[in-house]
Parts: C-alpha cells; structure tokens; sequence
C-alpha cells in the first residue's frame, strides 16, 4: 500500500503527469456525453417507432453496439434508426476501441510505468547513507566490481542515467540510482561527502568530466578512473582524480610475468607488509614430476607453498601431491626466501625462442613491453595493424589461419599470449593452439569472470581476467592491509586468534584441514612471523594471516565465529 501510495503521490504532483490525468479525464468526460446522448435519442426514436424501453436499456444498446457486441435482441424497424445504429456504431468503433486504449496507454498507463520506475531506481539516496561506494560506467566489469565490493562489506550504487537500462539492472539485483554523471546535483543527492569511493568506469573524457564535477561538491572523498590512453592520465589527475589506472595496461604486464622462459619464473602477485606471494610455474622446472615432500622446499628455502593453481582450480597440496606440468605453486614467504626458491628451484634453460602475443590491441602491447623488461622475446600477430607498426616482431595476419602461426614460431615458442578483446575468440584461439602444441604454455585473457573455467578446459594454463583486475584493484583500496585479493578469488585476509585456539599449535588447530584455509604468517602487534613453527603454541591476542578463496573464508568464519563484544 504504501508503494501504491508513493506512485500516486507522484502522478498527482508531477506536472507532465497531472497534464495527463487531465487530457484523460476530459476524453473519458467526452466519451460519457456521447453515451448518454445516444442513450436518449435511442430513447426518442423507439418511442418515435411506438416502442418503450426503460434507461437502462438504453444504456445497454449503446455500449453494445458501441463495442461492436450487437447481441441483436433490441433492434430499429425503421431506416432512420438503422442510419443512427450506423453512427453510434462508427463512434464506438473510433472512440472505444480505437481512441480510449491510446489514450488510457498513453495519457496514464506509460506514466504510471514510469512512476514506478522512478520508484524502484530512485535519484536520491536516503540521509544517513554512508561508507559506500558509487559505481559509474558502462563498462562490464562494473557489475562483477558491485557483487565484489557488496562481499567485502561496503554498499555499492550504480549510477546510471537511462530509466530503461536502471530498470534492466534493478531487476537482476543491483542497487541502482538514476543521475546525470555531469550534474553536480546528481553527486549531492548521491551523498558523495560520506562515500567511501567513487569509480568512474567510463571513457576517458567522461571520466575526466565526472572527476571535475564531483570536485565542485567534494574534496575529500577518493575518486578512482579508469584511463584507457596514456594522455589522459595527467588530464584525469588534474581534474581531480585520487588514482588513475590503466586497467588493459595492468591486464597484458599481469600476463606478461607469468611467462615461462625468463629469469623471473616466479612472479610476485600481491604483498602484505612483509609478507610476500609469489607464483611458479611447475611446467619443464626443476620440479616437474617431484612431491613436496620430496623437495623439501620448507627446510631448504623458508618458503610455504600456500597452494597450487591447476587449470582453474586452487587446491592445498598434501606432502605427497606429485607436481605436473600443468600446476603453478603460489609461494608465501619474505622477498629473501622468495629469492632462495627460485635459485634452489632452478629449472630448465630457458627456450630462445621468441613467445607469441595473439592481438595487438592495448593488453597485447603491454604484454610485449613487460617481456621486453624481462629480456624475453616475443612475435604479435594481429589481424589490423596500424599503419605505424613496421616492426619485426610483428606478423599481419589472422591468428586463426595456420599459415601465419607457423611464420610467427607457434612450433617452437615457449608461450602463447591471447589477448583478444573478445572471450568467444579467446577459446577459438585457446582450442587451436593446444592441438597445435600440447606442450606449450597458453597464458590467455578473459573479459568476464564467468569464462574463466571455459577458457582453462578449453586448454588454457593459466587465465587472468579483467574483471577480476579491476575488483582486486578497487578492493584492495578499500581495505587497505585488511584484505589483500590476488587472482581469481584467491585472497589473503586477517583474523583475529579464536579464544579456542590459544595455546594450541597450527598442527593441532586443524584450520587447513577444516577450512580451506593456510595460515602463512601471524602477527603480535610488533611484526609479522611468516610462515611460523606448525608446533609452536598459538599466543592469546596474536592476528594469523590467512590465504584462501572465499569459500575457504566463509567456511573459517562458520568454523571460527567472531566473539560478539558485551
């Protein structure tokens, strides 16, 4: 009742709708003249032919000849009262039928959609909104970065200025707030001034422009733009920007270190304080074919493998997990013992021949600078390259065609880079090359989050995706030294020692084994231990720092919950 209510109210004081209601209500008046009009001449005319019928009849007739039923048990004798059944029947047939469901569709119908739709995708957030996190942009990523950052903790609001697309997203669940990026106004009623941050995901130049306006309204809160060319990024930190991130740019350097080939085996993917996590590729290392326990990597090096990645999936390795080529450790440990495992584990001498980039859009480009500061080589192929590459490591051509992947080395290459910007080429691409090279290392792009597990049983070893990126990037602003995002899902994140562990050791605790979760280092206020003694006793008041997916932290959370204050 009381939404009832709120729609009425607004087609009662909006003046386009009040206009409405009053075109309306003059039709349906017009209308009802006629009926009763032609009620009384229907009235006349019997009488006229020495017949009597009460009003109510006449009622009766002219609405069912009006509406074309014509029952036919009350008709004229004379012609006259035909030729009047003519007209009432033509009248009806334009004013009734025709006219009335325009008008009532047009003149009531349509605002009331409308009036529901300003009700379900407000322009105003309520007085009181605080800490959450206004979202502006057409950009995919977008969504995945709401559904994010409403995990964490924070409420999100999209921004949006089309009714019809806020309704689209209001019905699949998001928060929607409808807003002109431009108008200061807009970021006023969006209580701007108590945000915890705003994102714009938008073009360079609208990106710009919603920075500059928030700025007439705000100075403080943290603007976060997405910049696509290197000349903006000034621009866009002038207008009043708190970061600016080339997200394509980040996308092909993330690609790019996780590279086999170089001396940079092991890529760093994300730090807490002093505590480091790295990547390694098993394929054609030292380490291929061997168990952990086998290695001893613990004893030898310092360092914890935290987990293994194989085609998609993050698993805890147990001491006698056998190592495939198709597996990447993620490593815990300080920068040093980091250093010492890459030395201890070694690996094959790296191929000389150049890797391969499939597109040459911005992710491409980035990726072959990160391998050029690597030392590496590389080859792109790219179907429409612009008039200014006239490189050597570029090959023109489509990168389906098996002609032009042989003349860039797909026999010989270490890796495969494939960087398309779309995920349905990405597979295409990624189902080629594994049948062309079993054993050659496909690193591939994915836009969405939902293809990840296509892309990796299609062949993929390893897949980083721009929207887990940009979610990573933004999250971790907005928790910053609380919540660390790493790849796809895999987070490190800090909880407080449960009062029922104190005392007991990591071994004894069983927290790997009934959660998901590795404990990589603890802290006391003074530091971090990393990768502590399994069988030294847990200090009350110590914080352990986790890494784990999300199911991984929900399960911690269900197995150890938070003690409530009073």
């Amino acid at each position: 009742m009381k939404f009832i209510a709120a729609q009425v109210t607004y087609l009662v004081q909006n003046k386009a709708a009040r206009r409405n209601l009053r075109f309306l209500i003059k039709f349906l008046l017009l209308l009802l003249a006629m009926i009763v009009l032609y009620s009384v001449i229907f009235h006349w005319i019997m009488e006229w032919e020495g017949r009597g019928f009460s009003w109510i009849t006449g009622f009766y007739w002219t609405l069912t000849v009006m509406s074309t039923l014509g029952f036919g048990d009350i008709t004229f004798a004379s012609d006259f009262g035909r030729l009047f059944s003519i007209v009432v029947l033509m009248t009806g047939i334009i004013f009734l039928l025709v006219m009335l469901p325009f008008t009532f569709i047009q003149f009531f119908y349509a605002p009331w959609l409308e009036a529901q739709a300003r009700m379900l995708t407000p322009r105003e957030l309520p007085e009181g909104t605080r800490n959450h996190v206004l979202i502006i942009g057409p950009d995919p990523s977008t969504l995945n970065l709401a559904r994010k950052i409403e995990q964490y903790g924070h409420e999100s609001v999209l921004v949006c200025a089309d009714v019809q697309v806020a309704m689209d997203l209001h019905d699949q669940g998001y928060k929607v707030v409808i807003g002109d990026h431009d108008d200061a106004e807009t970021y006023r009623r969006l209580r701007v001034d108590t945000a915890a941050m705003v994102v714009a995901m938008d073009n360079d130049m609208r990106n710009t422009n919603i920075a500059f306006t928030i700025r007439e309204v705000n100075a403080a809160t943290p603007i976060v733009s997405k910049v696509d060319q290197d000349e903006a990024l000034d621009i866009l930190g002038l207008a009043g920007s708190t970061y600016v991130f080339q997200f394509t740019q980040m996308l092909g350097k993330t690609l790019a270190r996780r590279a086999r080939g170089g001396n940079l085996q092991s890529g760093i993917i994300g730090r807490l304080d002093d505590l480091v996590v790295a990547e390694w590729p098993v394929m054609r290392s030292a380490l291929e074919g061997s168990t952990l326990r086998q290695l001893g990597l613990r004893s030898a090096t310092g360092v914890n493998v935290a987990g293994v990645w194989e085609r998609g999936r993050f698993e805890l390795p147990g001491p006698d997990t056998a190592l495939s080529a198709g597996m990447v450790l993620v490593l815990a440990g300080t920068e040093a013992q980091i250093e010492v495992f890459r030395r201890y584990a070694g690996g094959n001498a790296p191929s000389q021949a150049p890797s391969l980039i499939l597109g040459g859009g911005r992710v491409g480009r980035a990726a072959a600078k990160q391998l050029r500061s690597q030392g590496l080589g590389y080859r792109i192929v790219e179907k429409n390259p612009r008039h200014d590459d006239g490189e050597k490591w570029l090959i023109p051509g489509n990168a389906a065609d098996l002609e032009i992947l042989e003349r860039a080395g797909i026999r010989e290459a270490p890796t495969v880079f494939i960087t398309t910007h779309t995920d349905d080429m990405n597979i295409y691409l990624t189902i080629y090359c594994r049948r062309l090279r079993p054993d050659i290392q496909i690193i591939s792009r994915a836009t969405l989050d939902r293809n990840i597990g296509v892309l990796h049983t299609a062949g993929a070893d390893l897949v980083i995706s721009y929207d887990s990126l940009v979610a990573n990037t933004i999250i971790n602003l907005l928790n910053p030294g609380k919540v660390l995002m790493l790849n796809e899902g895999l987070n490190i994140f800090r909880m407080p020692l449960p009062p029922q562990l104190a005392g007991q050791s990591l071994s004894a605790s069983h927290i790997r084994a009934d959660t998901g979760c590795n404990v990589v280092a603890v802290g006391d206020g003074q530091g971090l231990e990393i990768n502590p003694d399994p069988d030294q006793p847990l200090r009350p008041g110590t914080e352990l720092i986790l890494i784990g997916n999300a199911d991984s932290e929900r399960r911690f959370m269900e197995r150890f919950p938070p003690q409530r204050a009073g």
